[in-house]
């Protein structure tokens, strides 16, 4: 229509992988003319998507360089390796482009500040993938909380458990490291897949303070099944300057599927949120609801372009700093402590062999319940005490009747850590290294509320995380 404003033009960065979700998202609002999609860029050869063919004259591009110089996008959808988001970010935005950055969006507070700086600079602005946060679920969970639906709130938990089979870790050369090149990537089970459950909680959490939830501790705890660099089953517990504490626990080598759960607890009820399935249920509900309706992320972009007052966007970055400080205290976290022998189950074969941590779900839920980094397990094998905590507080326990010289799995199998040594058995007074703590500083930063600072495990053998503020109920 003549007089007309002509519709963005968007590239995707990254267009295979998750890339193609993007793609599909994509592909009505070109039909619709209410985009313009411009170019694709990845490394590999675009994959085909029946959902979201590549359109006619689309350039694809194997540098986004060339084609920010190429195609002049407005818009331009960064789904590549989170160590790579922020010089892509970086150059994008010098090229006028506003982002949808997907998630993390960066892996520092250091990088944080700098893309800050970098939008500020540029004028532009970036929303980042954490899309169920757009969930009319989570407006309506916010909107119970402040009509006091749930009375004093305690406490805010997620669990979460999913399985990832071998391919998963070999889809890519960044796929469960911590770094590549001497640069974090951190694509561990609390930074990737499950970020979502650990962000619905920092967002109640925002909703109860009425501002960014800031942590003042961080404590956490992080297991693997694989010889992988990062954790895929974590417990993390989080406390702020005020309002409850958060605690994830989660995993990604579960024997049953939990979709993933935000459980509010408050001196008038309960509320729990599916938020993979936007189901809810409020105190009074007899059956859990599905609230229907999420606001697309790059649609809500795109409507703040067009009217910034009217149309608030949903993730900004900004909104995304407790998380980054999340992933500061994993950064400097020891590696994840190895989990095998009698308590992991092997399943299948080649790419889809699966691994199964015994008894995890039900070890998550009561750490969630609790609301302490508290795991234990069932000690299998020889020793006759049960539900033991991996983690050695340091008191004199009752003996554990597995023994140095004695046979079984501990003795002949080297992969499978001595339990008096793991913690799964508390016979023995040393400190495990396997919580790690982190505090933070009050002091402020140019552009930041927050600066991390990392704490060894205490030499004295006390527990931080056992000893700081009280259970969720």
């Amino acid at each position: 229509m003549n007089g007309a404003t002509p519709p963005p033009r968007v590239a995707v960065v990254g267009a295979n992988g998750h890339g193609r979700w993007h793609r599909r998202v994509i592909a009505p609002l070109h039909a619709a003319g209410r985009l313009r999609l411009v170019a694709l860029v990845d490394v590999r050869p675009v994959e085909d998507e029946p959902d979201a063919p590549v359109p006619p004259g689309i350039g694809v591009f194997t540098d986004h360089r060339a084609m920010l110089a190429v195609s002049r996008p407005e818009v331009v959808v960064i789904c590549t390796p989170p160590h790579t988001h922020l010089p892509i970010a970086r150059d994008a935005l010098a090229a006028g482009a506003d982002l949808l950055l997907e998630k993390p969006p960066v892996l520092s507070l250091a990088e944080h500040e700098e893309l800050t700086g970098a939008l500020a600079a540029a004028g532009r602005v970036a929303q980042v993938g954490f899309q169920a946060l757009g969930s009319a679920a989570l407006t309506a969970l916010t909107d119970a909380l402040a009509a006091g639906r749930l009375g004093t709130v305690s406490g805010i938990a997620t669990v979460a458990a999913w399985q990832r089979p071998d391919a998963y870790y070999a889809r890519s050369p960044w796929a469960g490291r911590r770094s590549v090149d001497g640069r974090p990537v951190l694509d561990g089970a609390l930074a990737n897949p499950l970020a979502h459950a650990v962000m619905q909680c920092l967002a109640v959490a925002e909703a109860l303070s009425g501002a960014p939830p800031w942590p003042t501790a961080i404590e956490v705890e992080r297991y693997r099944v694989r010889p992988i660099e990062v954790e895929d089953t974590a417990v993390l517990r989080v406390r702020f300057r005020a309002g409850p504490p958060v605690l994830a626990a989660v995993t990604l080598a579960a024997e049953e599927f939990v979709a993933g759960e935000v459980v509010v607890t408050g001196t008038a009820g309960r509320a729990v949120l599916e938020y993979p399935t936007d189901r809810l249920r409020l105190p009074g509900d007899v059956v859990t609801r599905r609230v229907p309706g999420r606001r697309g992320l790059l649609e809500n972009l795109l409507a703040h372009r067009a009217d910034p007052a009217g149309a608030t966007l949903i993730a900004p970055l900004a909104r995304t700093a407790p998380f980054t400080a999340l992933l500061d205290a994993l950064r400097a976290a020891p590696e994840p402590r190895l989990l095998d022998g009698d308590l992991v189950d092997v399943g299948g074969d080649g790419g889809e062999r699966v691994r199964h941590l015994r008894g995890v779900v039900d070890v998550l839920r009561r750490a969630a319940e609790r609301g302490r980094c508290r795991v234990s397990w069932r000690c299998r094998g020889r020793c006759r005490r049960t539900a033991r905590s991996w983690r050695d507080r340091g008191r004199r326990q009752p003996e554990c009747k597995h023994r140095p010289d004695s046979s079984g799995p501990h003795r002949t199998d080297p992969r499978i850590p001595d339990p008096r040594r793991s913690g799964q058995c508390r016979s023995s007074p040393t400190t495990a290294t396997f919580l790690h703590t982190v505090h933070i500083d009050s002091r402020k930063s140019a552009n930041l509320p927050f600066l991390v600072t990392a704490e060894p495990p205490p030499a004295n053998g006390k527990n931080r995380c056992a000893e700081s503020s009280p259970p969720l109920r």
